[in-house]
């Protein structure tokens, strides 16, 4: 496989780009995502088989089903990030392997249904607080230890929008080529 087609097997809507400006329309367009991604995600594979659950979207990338549990950790841990950004003072975060957290016990349950109910009520929440920032709200930020990286919440949110998408197209993918993990 060449590195293009390996490329946009793994980044199938390309990779997030932080916008030099981010204004209100386009973070009410993120949060949209955010706030849609339980019913899309919980739609598209709230009916699959087992074996459709244990397909890839790529050679050696996530079954279906990592990819569901991955996004309710994923996201958990982003709620948190919030959290901590609108409640401290450029909070530095706490990162985690999230490689290792797919190959635990519950990221390769077949049964998704607890990642789902867990990313719908998630969600919900995250969006009150989403909806309710302020202007200041948006600008607070949190600190990235593994490259220093300061990150702010308007950019999260679109960093979060961009992975609720990014992660749908993965199992677009998966269910369109059908590659067996």
């Amino acid at each position: 496989m060449e590195q293009t087609e390996l490329y946009q097997l793994k980044f199938p809507i390309g990779e997030f780009t932080k916008l030099a400006i981010i204004d209100s329309p386009l973070v009410e367009s993120w949060i949209n995502d955010i706030a849609t991604f339980p019913n899309r995600i919980t739609t598209l594979t709230k009916h699959l088989s087992e074996t459709e659950l244990n397909l890839t979207y790529r050679s050696n990338g996530w079954s279906i089903k990592q990819v569901v549990h991955h996004c309710a950790d994923s996201h958990m841990n982003s709620f948190i990030r919030f959290k901590l950004a609108l409640t401290e003072n450029s909070p530095t975060i706490k990162p985690y392997f999230e490689d290792r957290w797919a190959e635990l016990t519950d990221s390769i349950d077949n049964n998704i249904t607890d990642s789902l109910t867990l990313i719908t009520a998630l969600h919900s929440k995250w969006v009150v607080i989403l909806k309710n920032l302020s202007s200041t709200d948006l600008k607070k930020e949190f600190i990235h230890p593994e490259h220093g990286k300061r990150i702010s919440i308007e950019e999260n949110i679109g960093i979060y929008a961009w992975h609720c998408n990014h992660h749908l197209a993965h199992i677009h993918l998966a269910l369109k080529h059908k590659v067996e993990g």
